[in-house]
């Protein structure tokens, strides 16, 4: 049994839980790349050769249309991996990030989306094996995927934007399917001066044990893009446990 091998850029600026909550839900071998702070991996070799399986980019507080120095970088090598078909899988900024770089467009919104959001699937994807029609996922964005890639399809949405897309074996999705009850507060309480305290306090007073169980189902997404891996590369993917 061979475990497949993720390089999780890790996008996000300072000391966050972005490498926690990833490497709690990849069931994988997860190496990181600070790629904020211009930390990356060797870029893959002339024949084409990678020493990692697939990607992960997490989200960040920054917005992609900001083009520093690093994402300029984060960019191009992205593009190189989407060309040899390494499975890259974006949240959030991640998700805007890739849509970008793959030709799509991404803009800032009328509104912030904070907090727990149904989102609607539209399209039977792999990646989406096993969860409902319709389910909930935490949200935490002011910018999103005005276009999509030449090529992409859209996954799933709601009211506020596109939630998620497919291009060959790239999937972006716009929500945290990653985050844990902790994070959420972190994150509702670090949004104050971003939105009212009033929209603040109502979304902290959401994030209960109870509606964050609501999500669990939502943890699957990573299971489904470890098998997306496995079909692309032919690793034997570890069994999940029941």
């Amino acid at each position: 049994m061979t475990t497949p091998e993720i390089a999780l850029f890790d996008a996000s600026v300072g000391d966050t839980a972005a490498e926690r909550n990833f490497r709690r839900a990849l069931d994988a071998d997860v190496t990181v790349f600070k790629v904020s702070e211009s930390e990356f991996p060797e870029w893959p070799g002339a024949d084409g050769s990678w020493p990692y399986d697939a990607v992960v980019v997490s989200g960040s507080q920054t917005a992609v249309y900001d083009r520093e120095s690093w994402m300029d970088t984060l960019v191009e090598l992205v593009r190189d991996l989407h060309e040899l078909g390494v499975p890259m899988l974006g949240v959030c900024w991640g998700h805007q990030l890739l849509a970008d770089a793959l030709g799509g467009c991404v803009a800032e919104m009328d509104e912030y989306e904070l907090g727990y959001r149904r989102i609607e699937r539209y399209d039977d994807s792999p990646l989406f094996t096993g969860l409902p029609g319709e389910f909930l996922a935490f949200e935490s964005h002011s910018d999103e995927v005005l276009q999509l890639p030449p090529g992409a399809i859209e996954l799933a949405g709601n009211e506020q934007s596109c939630q998620a897309f497919s291009l060959g074996p790239t999937f972006g999705v716009q929500f945290h399917p990653e985050y844990d009850l902790e994070t959420a507060r972190e994150v509702a309480e670090d949004k104050r001066g971003d939105v009212p305290d009033a929209t603040v306090e109502a979304v902290l007073a959401d994030i209960t044990t109870e509606r964050h169980a609501e999500t669990e189902v939502v943890t699957q997404l990573f299971d489904n893009f470890l098998a997306v891996v496995e079909r692309v590369t032919g690793q034997q993917v570890p069994a999940v446990d029941d």
